[in-house]
This record gives structure tokens, sequence and C-alpha cells, in this order.
């Protein structure tokens, strides 16, 4: 890969990164803002490398083909054996980016200031993100082509669905725990690794128990397994009719209910994850606890996902969550304030 591009000031590149990531994922705004350097920037890099995959999988205007086409093409940026200058993946992508581009497609006109700060971070960081990016990658690719036919995500199994998250999350959930254990002991390290996909399918789980509305309107993607929409005599094409709110209320309890089975280990992923090299406990467990609070609420009301549009904990529990975490939160006091977000909204 080349970027094709002019030497820059990679300090304004680097804060433009910064400001983006703001712009386009509350809640990874809220890890790096937790973070110091040089983890901050890697995983800010990290994720906005992600981010432009993931907005050419969601665009519900491009052909499922095309975003195929797209996606290998970005895979081979990503590639430093491949030839492909960044300029033409900007050509093949600039007729699909909107007039009035939103904060992620401005992420992806911005690709090739995205590509150079990450190709100059140091090596071994820099080589340990790349192979979770480009599996994110592939992965996105394979399923745009899977249901090509459809014009949008179709997802038939839980077994799928759950590969599908892989790719979404636990992909980053590697590149993450590739970052992050670099200090940490050998058996530390393995501990992380084996719940690193529990901690990630969690997030990612919860996230589309909540999004059903906003997927199918939005994105044209429907990621509750179409087998438990068939039990419930919902076809997947009408899941935010009025008429099947039932129906697919009991889906979101069987997805939210699979998400709660991750917590334990996901936990445990905490228990045991090193605060060096810039990394800090509350970066991941504010995200975790804010997806707990969540589960509550999917439990408590699952019904408004269809009737409203999305369930989430309001502004307030949020404040308070991250509020907690001002002073050191041992990981002892960690389980207790699970253990108070699931039973109630923890600014009451």
């Amino acid at each position: 890969m080349t970027t094709g591009q002019p030497e820059t000031n990679l300090d304004t590149d680097l804060e433009w990164c910064y400001e983006a990531v703001h712009g386009v994922s509350r809640t990874f705004s809220i890890t790096i803002d937790r973070l110091d350097e040089p983890m901050a920037r890697h995983i800010c890099l990290g994720y906005l490398l992600c981010r432009v995959a993931d907005t050419i999988e969601d665009a519900g205007h491009i052909p499922p083909e095309t975003q195929t086409e797209l996606l290998s093409a970005y895979d081979r940026l990503l590639d430093p054996a491949d030839p492909l200058e960044v300029e033409q993946f900007m050509a093949d992508i600039e007729p699909w980016i909107p007039e009035e581009a939103n904060a992620d497609w401005e992420v992806v006109a911005e690709t090739p200031r995205v590509l150079r700060t990450f190709e100059a971070l140091d090596e071994e960081p820099r080589e340990i993100m790349r192979d979770p990016v480009r599996e994110l990658v592939d992965g996105m690719a394979m399923f745009t082509d899977r249901y090509a036919e459809e014009g949008g995500l179709r997802l038939q199994t839980l077994e799928e669905l759950e590969e599908y998250c892989w790719y979404a999350a636990g992909t980053v959930g590697t590149l993450i725990t590739g970052l992050v254990a670099r200090s940490a002991s050998p058996d530390r390290a393995e501990e992380m690794r084996k719940n690193a996909r529990s901690f990630a399918l969690l997030l990612q789980l919860v996230n589309i128990a909540k999004d059903v509305e906003s997927d199918y309107h939005e994105e044209n993607n429907v990621y509750l397994p179409e087998e438990w929409l068939a039990e419930e005599n919902v076809d997947a094409d009408a899941v935010t009719e009025p008429d099947n709110q039932r129906g697919v209320t009991n889906v979101i309890q069987r997805v939210t209910g699979r998400a709660e089975n991750y917590l334990d280990d996901a936990h445990r992923y905490l228990e045991v994850v090193p605060e060096r090299h810039g990394n800090r406990l509350s970066a991941w467990a504010i995200p975790y606890l804010l997806a707990v609070g969540t589960l509550r609420e999917l439990q408590e009301r699952p019904e408004d996902v269809v009737r409203e549009g999305d369930v989430k904990i309001c502004r307030a529990e949020v404040f308070a969550v991250i509020q907690q975490f001002e002073d050191d939160v041992s990981r002892a006091q960690l389980r207790d304030l699970r253990q108070e977000m699931a039973e109630k909204p923890l600014h009451r």
C-alpha cells in the first residue's frame, strides 16, 4: 500500500483523528478520553481504521457487490505488500460519499489522513493492529457478498449472528488485547485472550438488541436470527411492523439473554487487564458498565426497541458511571458497581 500523500504535520493529523472519534462514537470517545499516551493514539487509530470499513458495510445506498469491491480494495490498502495507491481507492469511493456527509462519511473521506497517521506509528503496535483490522474488513466483505442478492444482511441463525459479531467486534477485541497485553505476564495475557471474545460479543450483542429499528431502516440490515423470527411468525423484512411487536420483542429478549451469558467472562477480562503503556482500567470498565445498564433496560422494556426505535440508558446515568472513575475504582468495587447497575440506574 502506498498513501501517495505529501508529508504533513502528523500532530495535526492525530488531533483531527481524536476529534473524529468524538464525532462518530460516544462509547469509544469515552474510552479514549480515559487512556493516556501512547495507548490513546493506538486505540483511536485502530478504531478509525475499523470505522471506515463499518461505514461502507452499513451503507444502504451502495449496491452489495460494490460494497464488497470497496471493502476488498480497502483491505489491499492495509496490506503493506500491495501496490494499490490510496488515490485509486478514493476515486472508487468518492461517488458514494453523500453530498451532506455525516461524521462517519467524513472519516471515510479522510481515509488517506487516517492511513498515514497509522503508518507513522512505531512498528510493534502498528503490526499488532494490522491483522485484526484486516480480518474485520475481510469478514465484512464476506457478509456483503453472502447477502448481495438480498440487498442487506439477513442473518439466519444464532451461529451466523455470532460469526458476524466476531468480525464486527471480536476482531477489535483482538486488536485491543494485543496492545494492552504486551506488558502482562504470560498467564495474565492468556487469561485476557481467553476472555476477549466474550467482552467483545457482549458489547456487540447489546448494540444489536437495542438498534433493531435503526439497523433495518437506515442500513437495511436485520441481525436478529431469521430462525428465531420464524418461530414467532415474523418475516425479516417486517421486523418494525407494529403487528409484529410481540414476536420481535421475544427475539430481542433471546438476544439479550445470549449477551448476558458473556457478562462473567467479560468481567474476568477486566480483572486481569494491565494498566501500562497508557492503558487504564476505567477505559474498558465504563463501556462494560454501560452495557450492563443497557441490558437492564432491555430486560425491563424490550418492546420499546420496536415501539420507540431505541433503548438506552439516560445521560444522567452515563455521567454517574463516568463520575465513579474520577477517583480510582478498585477491581473489587467494579463488581459492586455491576451488581448495582444490574438492579437499578446508578444515578438514583
